[in-house]
């Protein structure tokens, strides 16, 4: 499970298959009222998350930044340049 964190929310989430986001829920952070949950058998992709919950845009670019830069490696530079 990873947590990240943007203008006071916190939302929860997972890797499926190590390349889709799994959406659990998204709480406060001061006090960690619910803000939305899903169930573990609907958990919804960050696609669908932002489709649902459009207003939380921040939050949703917040975890695709995270899981591109920390959870994906980066190439290395030769295979960057084969790739250019």
């Amino acid at each position: 499970m990873r947590r990240t964190e943007v203008d006071g929310l916190r939302v929860t989430w997972r890797l499926v298959q190590h390349h889709l986001i799994a959406i659990v829920s998204v709480d406060n952070a001061s006090d960690a009222s619910p803000v939305a949950s899903f169930s573990p058998s609907n958990y919804p992709d960050l696609a669908l998350a932002r489709e649902l919950l459009p207003e939380l845009a921040r939050l949703w670019d917040a975890v695709r930044h995270e899981f591109w830069t920390k959870l994906i490696p980066p190439l290395p530079l030769a295979e960057q340049r084969v790739l250019a």
